[in-house]
């Protein structure tokens, strides 16, 4: 059997959740067209009969503005170290520029075994892509340059026989039955602010968080309920408007999206509670930060 570690990287919006969620066949990571969706390092395990692989989806690469910007840099940094591949995804539709460099400059640093996957190639002309590979064989020495559609799933098979053909032999480090290492509660903050980010889109994408107060399954084998109480965390007065909408329409259609995810998420009915709160600059807050688990 071949198994081992595969850490997912790459900018911001170029695809990294939608291409673990395709991957594994289940969404685990959340999904959005904004920038910066994905905060934390997120296992997602692929296991088969030919072996088992451990995919690490991660922060988009960026320079980090803020204290949340930089721990979830750090968060990348970590996660690129003594894995067995590094998979960097990019947007194919983007020209080359200072973003892609800033990439490339991370991965050099490193120096790891690495992949290159050039996604969203359904929306690219087939001429575009051999200027692609060839910049980018220049710029750093990939074992394999694969373009892909996540979205579309177009050779996400082949890549993950790729993937498969470089991992060692070994036994595979998760049980057969493991999907994700993230919890329920954890996932539940995630479904809730993917709600709000496609909701809000341009004008909120990076000032709000989720904090789940409550995660209450004493219910549920008996009564197949689970309880919910969570904090919407936004960093002006007037952004917690946006959140509550005008009467609190747009609060509740937050509520009503993001309990149908997780009712199909745990498999019971769920009494969801979501409250608002302005937390100035809450994303240099070191407690904040703290509670959101962002590592340091």
């Amino acid at each position: 059997m071949k198994s081992g570690t595969v850490t997912i990287i790459g900018r911001p919006n170029s695809g990294k959740s939608t291409l673990l969620n395709a991957v594994v066949g289940q969404k685990i990571s959340i999904t959005s067209t904004q920038p910066q969706t994905t905060r934390h390092r997120i296992l997602g395990v692929l296991t088969e009969t030919r072996g088992q692989v451990v995919f690490a989806d991660t922060p988009g690469v960026h320079k980090p503005l803020y204290g949340m910007n930089r721990r979830m840099q750090n968060c990348v940094r970590d996660a690129m170290k003594g894995v067995d591949l590094v998979l960097l995804v990019i947007d194919g539709t983007i020209r080359f520029g200072s973003g892609e460099s800033f990439v490339l400059d991370v991965l050099r640093r490193i120096r790891p075994r690495a992949f290159l996957a050039i996604n969203k190639i359904d929306r690219i002309a087939k001429p575009r892509l051999l200027p692609i590979i060839e910049r980018y064989s220049q710029e750093f020495e990939f074992l394999e340059i694969i373009p892909i559609s996540a979205l579309q799933r177009d050779n996400v098979n082949l890549l993950v026989d790729r993937i498969f053909e470089h991992l060692p032999c070994a036994e595979p480090p998760m049980g057969a039955d493991v999907i994700t290492d993230r919890t329920e509660r954890f996932l539940t903050a995630e479904f809730i602010r993917e709600k709000i980010l496609e909701r809000t889109r341009e004008e909120l994408p990076y000032a709000t968080a989720v904090l789940v107060r409550q995660f209450d399954e004493s219910r549920r084998e008996r009564r197949g309920l689970v309880v919910v109480r969570a904090d919407i965390i936004v960093e002006k007065r007037s952004q917690q408007g946006i959140i509550l909408g005008a009467g609190g329409t747009m609060i509740r259609d937050i509520g009503t999206a993001a309990r149908r995810d997780l009712e199909n998420l745990l498999g019971c009915e769920v009494f969801l509670d979501l409250t608002v709160k302005t937390v100035r600059n809450w994303r240099n807050s070191e407690v904040i930060l703290d509670e959101l688990d962002l590592g340091r």
